[in-house]
């Protein structure tokens, strides 16, 4: 069986190859456990705060509860990161073949999962009340950001650590009939 590229080996062990990712290669304990222990903003923050954990805040950016399909996204927004990791806002324009790779592996995470359509409006809503919220409570203060953002959240984030940010995504994927 030939396959594009190299592959990386998953905390559960298996191959997966970055150019050529296939549904079988995908499972949601190496999506949790990877995205537990990546810190957002490339770890330019007060505090080890991970992607996991935004991911699972994501779903609460809303007074009104999403819809199960929405929340399903929401969770799994950023999955694609637990194999291939992240590229700074900044950067990313300038990186279409990233990017392209990242939005396939992203296809391929959403059919594993029966995710149907990708609700974007939804999930640069979420991110962008996140970010404001993340500003707030996990940046430093004081430095204006180069995009627009809405009011924060009045909750305040204090961080999980990665334990508790894996057990819980999990939790919440099973909730979600991801596995």
């Amino acid at each position: 069986m030939n396959r594009k590229g190299d592959w990386i080996q998953t905390y559960t062990g298996k191959k997966f190859y970055p150019l050529d990712p296939r549904p079988e290669d995908i499972c949601i304990e190496d999506i949790a456990h990877a995205l537990a222990l990546t810190c957002r903003y490339n770890g330019h923050c007060k505090f080890f705060y991970s992607v996991a954990e935004h991911s699972v805040r994501s779903i609460s950016t809303t007074d009104l509860l999403p819809e199960l399909a929405e929340q399903r996204w929401l969770l799994m927004h950023d999955a694609a990161e637990a194999y291939i990791g992240d590229v700074p806002r900044p950067i990313k324009p300038m990186l279409s073949e990233f990017k392209e790779i990242e939005n396939y592996i992203l296809k391929v995470i959403g059919f594993k999962f029966q995710l149907g359509n990708i609700p974007h409006n939804k999930i640069e809503r979420a991110d962008r009340i996140l970010l404001s919220t993340e500003k707030r409570d996990v940046m430093v203060s004081g430095t204006e950001w180069f995009i627009p953002l809405p009011n924060p959240m009045e909750k305040r984030i204090i961080p999980w650590s990665w334990v508790e940010a894996e057990k819980t995504f999990l939790a919440i994927a099973l909730a979600l009939n991801i596995k």
